[in-house]
């Protein structure tokens, strides 16, 4: 097909037809016999071409601009038309520019689909955009770049335009969409109308976004807003240049404000809740020369109904909180952002500052309005911050880790409270929950209540995750090192209710020696899971010991068992280790490698210590262990009953005859008669030998003479018999036993020793053939009791490099 383009001169008007940017093509434009690439009509021209290809709009724009002079000549007032018609179907772009005097600016006006600013590389859903720039001498400055059906009805610009319109090949576009409409004088850089109706929002960027607005100058926005309905205004994106004069600002005029215009620095939060129609400006200042940096700004205003409640104040009394800052917010803020064109929900600190985020702190007070119609959108999350840096003024003090009534009394939905625990690396955090007390949230054991707590110790190395706990279980203190964060995270409206009896604590105390310690007293019926921290995918970072104390009462026996066979961990350096040891005298501790397999179910009599000792590992293994306890009713032994009734009878007899050598003795004084006593101890437990050889080696326990008193004297005093014995006889220590976890193994060790408390002298050496357990047998009753140097049996203890000094590492509770 053939096309003719015919050029009136007086219509100014050039139409250039030129190939697509970087596209090479073998399509061709043919005028009679000449090929070309591209094509130029002058005004006054008739030109007829064809093209060599039948889809020309794949290889060719088209531009089409008509110069308007308004300084010289006549205005062409009026509807702006698309010139010339009957056009290739070819993407094209209709450029107008018009001269202008800078004491009379133009005017531009659109029809009633209005238009919409988009941000520069943004696209227009049918692909037409107009693009407006205002000429000012030999300054270009952009104005902006837009789309059809939007807010902005009006444009008045200081001098000369420049207006493009870029229309897609496709659309039979007959009319320009807008009008020349008159000239005044503005004294500013331009002027926006942007009329809005109804429930709605627009957004808008200053001219030359985001290279910069123009130094020192000054524009204006109009909003024209209907007279029942209230607008807010929000910034998004800002940023400052640097100023030798003046002050960068915006200013409002708004109707009835008792201080017209009102100022705000673009960093301030801007006015909300305005009734009716107003302006805004903003104004630039004189910018250093050497460093002019850019001002730019980006920013919505949305236009709703007066909320029912806006004149419901909620009083927030954050007086006496320290270092406390509470957040109300949207749902999902700040990661989801609510798109602009969802209903506004907003929160106010006073009736013309609202937000869709306002952030409250502590020592004051706050009355709080909604601009919300529905606020369960609304979110709280806060945030408390507790420090200790010297631990003579920080022990002993109890905080309690409760969210105040200030936040729990609005009718908002507390997403999470999060408690900031600070210390220096001498003083550790305790923290206990005397009446709930907490259950860890595990696979087999899942917390079904309105809020839980997530405990996290941040070390330098690495982030210990405790877990997930909630109220109702059986851990009723956790001791950690280093600072700690606790978020407290609501499930449904119920924690309302719920969180009254809210009993978590904390307190600072001195130094611990692993990286956490749990105090578990669990309830007698149930059954309880404990795992390591950090969960299953993560595992137990490299060199970390964590303990776990459970309290097991005196007519309960504890079953523990672990819920797999291994530890499933390979270690790099060093070795992994689980102890295990009951809290009572002579009470074996059970030590498992991480290549030997974990200790069968058992059964518990008293209080037992687990410890967990980690490597570090190879490549991705992770330790990662769980464990559960159980309790049943002591059962007792019918070998034990018979035992007790046959020593009962047995002291009865060796009582009467006590009686019977008594009277006899003061009948007859029969020569004192020496008595060898094998199982008397001459020393009181706990002291240092008074000899430095071996009792076998010398003969402090011989007498040659002992009263028939101080042989039985022990059965007298039991007897309350008057006599006392001048030697005393041995007497099992009953005092108190440290609550001291179970010292793991040095990661030095690679072998195992199997050693018992009667082997003399030092341990043997260690041996590649040596494959037994780390298990260390106590003297067992039946066995005969050495009688050799008192002090030998501690030092054996002692001298095994398996076991550490606790006394040295133990806590201060």
């Amino acid at each position: 097909a053939s096309f003719t383009i015919s050029l009136h001169k007086a219509d100014n008007t050039t139409v250039m037809i030129k190939q697509r940017p970087s596209l090479s093509s073998s399509c061709r434009i043919r005028m009679k016999t000449v090929i070309m690439s591209e094509l130029k009509i002058k005004p006054g021209e008739n030109v007829t071409f064809t093209f060599t290809c039948s889809t020309p709009e794949k290889y060719f724009i088209m531009e089409i601009q008509k110069n308007i002079d308004c300084v010289s000549g006549p205005c062409p007032f009026g509807d702006v038309h698309l010139y010339p018609p009957r056009l290739p179907r070819l993407n094209r772009t209709y450029i107008w520019d018009v001269k202008a005097s800078t004491k009379a600016g133009l005017e531009l006006k659109f029809s009633t689909s209005w238009l919409r600013q988009i941000e520069p590389g943004e696209t227009c859903p049918d692909s037409v955009s107009y693009n407006i720039n205002s000429c000012i001498d030999k300054a270009t400055v952009n104005i902006g770049t837009f789309c059809r059906n939007g807010s902005v009805s009006r444009v008045k610009l200081l001098g000369g335009v420049v207006m493009s319109l870029h229309l897609p090949w496709h659309l039979p576009l007959t009319t320009s969409g807008f009008n020349i409409a008159n000239r005044a004088s503005i004294k500013r850089l331009c002027i926006i109308e942007s009329i809005l109706k109804g429930e709605s929002s627009v957004t808008l960027m200053s001219p030359n976004y985001p290279l910069g607005f123009p130094e020192d100058e000054l524009m204006t926005w109009q909003f024209v807003i209907p007279p029942s309905m209230r607008a807010s205004v929000f910034f998004h994106n800002y940023s400052l240049s640097n100023c030798e004069r003046k002050e960068e600002r915006v200013e409002y005029y708004i109707p009835g404000s008792p201080s017209n215009p009102e100022v705000f620095k673009l960093s301030d939060s801007q006015p909300a809740n305005i009734a009716g129609s107003f302006n805004m400006s903003l104004q630039g200042c004189d910018q250093d020369a050497q460093n002019p940096g850019v001002l730019r700004l980006l920013f919505q205003v949305v236009v709703q109904h007066p909320q029912v409640d806006e004149n419901v104040t909620h009083l927030v009394d954050l007086s006496k909180e320290k270092n406390m800052t509470v957040t109300i917010h949207l749902e999902g803020w700040p990661s989801h952002i609510p798109l602009m064109s969802e209903p506004m929900c907003l929160i106010c600190k006073d009736p013309r500052t609202c937000d869709r985020a306002v952030t409250l702190t502590s020592g004051a007070v706050y009355r709080i309005s909604f601009l919300c119609k529905d606020l369960s959108r609304l979110r709280i999350t806060a945030e408390k911050g507790i420090g200790c840096m010297d631990i003579r003024w920080c022990h002993g003090r109890s905080y309690s880790l409760s969210v105040p009534k200030a936040i729990t009394q609005l009718p908002i939905q507390l997403h999470k409270f999060i408690w900031k625990l600070l210390a220096t690396d001498l003083i550790n955090i305790e923290i206990t929950s005397p009446s709930l007390k907490l259950q860890q949230h595990v696979p087999e054991q899942r917390c079904n209540t309105s809020y839980s707590y997530s405990i996290v110790s941040a070390t330098p190395e690495t982030e210990l995750n405790l877990g997930v706990f909630c109220p109702g279980g059986s851990i009723e203190k956790i001791q950690m090192r280093n600072n700690i964060s606790i978020s407290l995270k609501t499930f449904g409206k119920r924690f309302i209710n719920e969180s009254i009896p809210q009993d978590l604590k904390m307190s600072f105390v001195p130094h611990i020696k692993d990286e956490c310690i749990f105090t578990v007293s669990p309830n007698p019926k149930a059954k309880v899971y404990l795992q390591t921290p950090n969960g299953p995918y993560i595992g137990l970072p490299p060199y970390v010991s964590i303990s776990w104390f459970v309290v097991v009462p005196s007519k309960q026996t504890a079953r523990l068992g672990f819920s797999k066979d291994r530890m499933g961990v390979a270690c790099e350096t060093g070795r992994a280790y689980v102890n295990i040891k009951e809290e009572a005298l002579g009470a074996e501790e059970i030590v498992r490698r991480e290549d030997e397999l974990l200790p069968q179910p058992r059964n518990m009599h008293h209080s037992f210590w687990v410890n967990v000792s980690n490597c570090k590992p190879v490549d991705k293994t992770q330790l990662a262990l769980q464990f559960w306890v159980t309790f049943a009713d002591k059962q007792l032994d019918l070998g034990i009953i018979l035992a007790v009734v046959a020593g009962a009878g047995v002291l009865t007899a060796i009582g009467l005859t006590v009686c019977c050598v008594k009277k006899k003795k003061k009948k007859t004084q029969n020569p004192m008669v020496g008595v060898y006593n094998a199982n008397v101890n001459t020393q009181m437990p706990g002291k240092k030998g008074l000899f430095g050889k071996g009792r076998q080696n010398n003969e402090s326990h011989v007498y040659a003479v002992i009263d028939d008193a101080v042989v039985y004297g022990h059965l007298l005093k039991e007897s309350n018999g008057s006599v006392a014995p001048e030697v005393d006889v041995y007497r099992p220590f009953d005092g108190p036993i440290g609550s001291l976890p179970p010292s793991p193994p040095p990661f030095s060790f690679r072998k195992d020793i199997k050693c018992s408390s009667n082997t003399e002298g030092e341990p043997p050496p260690l041996t590649d053939t040596d494959q037994d357990t780390y298990t260390f047998a106590h003297q067992k009753s039946g066995q005969p009791e050495d009688n050799g140097d008192a002090n030998r049996k501690d030092k054996e203890d002692t001298s095994v490099p398996l076991l550490e000094n606790k006394e040295q590492d133990g806590l201060v509770e």
